[in-house]
């Protein structure tokens, strides 16, 4: 039977049609998105030959679509179906993928001519669009009329094909190795959901990076077999980590083995880990469920001594050649500005940029060129030496003429000065906003707060570049918080500030308010410690603070909120401002 439908329109149309893909892979991909929500089980996907006129033909197995459903919902552009039938897919109840209503047509930006043909409950239904006819259409969407066809088909029959034909010759043909690598980054983890392209099945191997496969027999175990792979891209892959498999079924959620928990492992190349650990032998000591490991098993407290030491070997590796590759490329852009240095400049630049570079790592490339840059600007421009030289140059000159560069020298000192406190004042700006987020954690306000100890006062501003500070307490806190103890060491320590004292601080959650536990967790600590740097102070630092210790508050201990940390802070550097357009003044005068 063939009937004449139209779309139904969504107020939102003009604005969600405007919106584009950066690659055919990408469009593709919307499509297989609505078959992870049609909860289909496997998708088919053929690509053509280069510089053929063949079509793209994407399969799935999912419940497919009545006639009245394609018509009433499929059609119904910008549609939110999560708005109609929940975040959840009715069967296997996954989370949806789909939002907009719009990826349905992605297909039109690799074709001309999208068919759609779609089984379910003994109908099968198809329609046909095309992109050149829909292109020509503005507010009369509506109006456009689509091919519509309908017959039966056998009950059990379910699924929906998608034929691309006619296919854009502005864009060369669909890579299918590079469709692969996207698709499993996000649907690698799923064990329910099988994706087809060419013939081959897309696995954790199609992602770029080194793959690693290893396997030894472990005491208690048997064979191991560990596979994993660390991307070699920016993008962070989707549930990262190692998943344990027993017998070929996963085991929990993936996870690094405390990989995640070494200040030494380059954090940001977890995110980009993936892979699965084989280990039949671990099937006795599994839950009744199957859905966890018994957590005092021996045998997989070796399967996780082994991952760890794996893994983390093949981290550092991966993370010295990222540096190596980085450091190249940035020098090889900046090669010019480098060589016109002075040889002196020219050595003391190279080791600042690898001091930028290990500092910054994570950061954008064109951030980190732009650090660099300015670097260099200094180099290049001299303030100081050009002060300095005029100085020497004044000696025997007249008294007038040595005062004139005498003043140079400290103009340029104000001019630094101002422009460290402006850029401190940023500093405060942002630890504010993360200090105001709800998810924001100790850890993350521990390690700025670290990297920046004047925000403690201008008394500790110096102790940040204080080498034998540093060595002398990681050598004693390593000896006192060892082994067991070895998480549960106090957050920083101070020695021997200008006040004649050492400090320790304890920092607490952005949303966690400081109460007698805290305190008597931060007394703890100094009771360890006090045999080796006495005096100490206490400084516990959160959200606010409970009244009991405002009116009782523990010996030798000060407690603060964030907000109270840094609006002292601030109040310096804005003193530290006025002071200095004062002194500006007074010289130029």
């Amino acid at each position: 039977m063939l009937d004449i439908v139209r779309f139904a329109v969504d107020p939102r149309l003009a604005s969600l049609l405007g919106d584009s893909y950066r690659s055919t892979e990408q469009a593709i991909k919307e499509l297989v998105d609505n078959a992870w929500d049609a909860d289909a089980e496997e998708v088919s996907i053929t690509l053509p030959t280069e510089m053929s006129s063949e079509p793209i033909i994407i399969v799935d197995d999912g419940c497919g679509m009545t006639a009245e459903e394609l018509k009433t919902e499929y059609l119904k552009v910008a549609r939110d179906r999560r708005m109609v039938k929940g975040i959840l897919t009715v069967a296997k109840k996954r989370k949806v993928r789909g939002r907009r209503g719009v990826g349905k047509f992605s297909g039109l930006m690799v074709a001309d001519q999208m068919d759609v043909t779609t089984k379910a409950r003994g109908q099968m239904s198809a329609i046909t669009l095309q992109r050149s006819v829909l292109a020509g259409t503005t507010s009369d969407f509506e109006a456009v009329d689509i091919p519509f066809a309908t017959s039966t088909c056998e009950k059990e029959d379910h699924g929906t094909t998608i034929t691309l034909t006619a296919l854009n010759r502005r864009l060369a043909h669909p890579n299918p190795e590079k469709l692969r690598r996207i698709l499993i980054l996000d649907y690698g983890r799923e064990t329910d959901f099988r994706i087809v392209v060419n013939g081959v099945v897309a696995t954790f191997h199609d992602i770029p990076g080194e793959a690693i496969e290893v396997e030894k027999p472990l005491p208690q175990v048997g064979d191991v077999r560990l596979s994993f792979t660390i991307a070699n891209d920016k993008q962070a892959v989707r549930s990262p980590g190692i998943v344990v498999k027993v017998h070929g079924k996963p085991i929990g959620k993936p996870r690094f083995f405390g990989l995640d928990e070494r200040e030494d492992v380059p954090q940001h190349l977890l995110k980009k880990l993936y892979g699965e650990v084989h280990a039949d032998g671990l099937a006795d000591d599994l839950t009744a469920d199957w859905g966890a490991v018994v957590e005092n098993s021996t045998a997989y407290h070796a399967v996780c001594e082994y991952v760890h030491d794996v893994v983390k070997e093949q981290l550092g590796t991966s993370f010295k050649k990222e540096f190596r590759n980085l450091e190249a490329r940035i020098k090889q852009r900046l090669e010019r500005r480098l060589s016109a240095l002075p040889e002196n400049r020219r050595a003391y630049a190279h080791k600042q940029i690898e001091s930028i570079l290990k500092r910054f790592y994570q950061e954008d490339e064109e951030k980190l060129q732009a650090i660099i840059s300015v670097l260099l600007d200094g180099l290049e421009r001299d303030e100081y030496w050009e002060v300095l030289q005029a100085v020497h140059r004044a000696e025997n000159a007249t008294v007038q003429h040595l005062a004139q560069a005498i003043v140079s020298f400290g103009l340029t000192e104000i001019v630094l000065i101002s422009k460290q406190a402006k850029y401190r004042l940023e500093v405060l700006d942002s630890l504010d906003k993360l200090a105001a987020r709800a998810d924001a954690l100790e850890k993350e306000m521990h390690e700025v707060i670290a990297s920046n100890l004047w925000i403690l006062g201008a008394e500790h501003s110096l102790l940040s570049s204080n080498k034998t500070n540093k060595t002398i307490i990681e050598s004693y806190t390593d000896k006192e918080y060892a082994g067991d103890r070895a998480s549960k060491r106090p957050d920083l320590l101070l020695l021997t500030p200008l006040r004649g004292s050492h400090l320790l601080i304890e920092f607490k959650r952005p949303n966690k308010q400081i109460d007698r536990d805290d305190d008597n967790q931060a007394q703890k600590y100094r009771d360890d410690l006090g045999d080796k740097f006495n005096p100490m102070n206490i400084w516990v630092i959160g959200k606010s603070v409970d009244k009991s210790l405002r009116v009782n508050p523990g010996t030798r201990a000060e407690y603060f909120s964030y907000s109270d940390l840094l609006s002292r802070a601030r109040s310096e550097l804005e003193w530290l401002l006025k002071t200095l357009a004062q002194e500006t003044r007074r010289v130029m005068l």
